[in-house]
């Protein structure tokens, strides 16, 4: 990348705007714990597993909660604000993107691909290991609803593909933004906890008040009952 990608964010009038809501924020680091977290009770297993199967429940929540603000949510928190063509992720990359264009306010085209195969990946993982059987003693709690050779191949995806894909993704993800941080000169981490990030005062801001968050809290409240509704299915 070259100087181009940071017009926007470099400027020398800079002001804190809020670009990452508060519900955004708390979505993020949620889904970090849970996800580390069924990952560590999956490997040590026995009794863990119940925490497993807890924690992939809120995953699913969370996801739920994250596709109803990807609507309605702050303005950068929107994936319509970050859904690119083709072109602009290819200009992007070659160092061509135009200041007007504010691809590095909120996800950056790249940061647009890492976003969206995380969030698809772990939906796979959260549907198969719902309709998962690990022969031992754990069944997932709509595996009444699958036949025994779509919930055997839904189990090794989710104990073999599924997983060393995400752990991958996740990889990545912390390599980029280490990247960004020691390359670029650019802390992505900061801005996910304060919420603000020094910009243009022209860049528009995502709103952040109340009445917001009281939207966020009817989203969060949907992916919970559809995960305490799939939790009843087990019996």
């Amino acid at each position: 990348m070259d100087a181009t990608h940071n017009d926007v964010t470099a400027g020398l009038h800079s002001v804190p705007v809020r670009v990452w809501d508060w519900p955004t924020r708390l979505f993020h680091w949620a889904l970090a714990l849970c996800v580390a977290g069924a990952v560590v009770s999956a490997k040590v297993g026995g009794n863990a597993m119940e925490w497993h199967f807890r924690l992939g429940l809120a995953v699913l929540a969370l996801l739920v909660f994250r596709l109803i603000w990807g609507v309605v949510g702050g303005r950068w928190s929107r994936f319509a604000s970050f859904l690119y063509a083709p072109s602009t992720l290819l200009r992007y990359v070659r160092g061509q993107a135009r200041p007007q264009e504010m691809l590095d306010v909120g996800h950056s085209p790249t940061g647009a691909l890492s976003v969206f195969a995380l969030l698809g990946l772990l939906a796979v993982q959260v549907a198969t290991g719902l309709v998962a059987d690990d022969e031992i003693a754990s069944t997932g709690p709509l595996i009444r609803f699958v036949e025994s050779a779509t919930s055997l191949a839904a189990t090794s995806w989710h104990k073999s593909w599924g997983q060393w894909l995400l752990l991958g993704l996740v990889g990545l993800h912390v390599l980029a933004i280490v990247a960004y941080r020691l390359v670029h000169r650019r802390d992505l981490v900061t801005p996910m906890l304060v919420g603000d990030k020094p910009l243009p005062p022209e860049v528009p801001a995502s709103a952040d008040h109340a009445g917001r968050w009281g939207l966020a809290l009817v989203a969060l409240s949907l992916g919970v009952a559809l995960a305490l509704w799939v939790h009843a299915q087990g019996g």
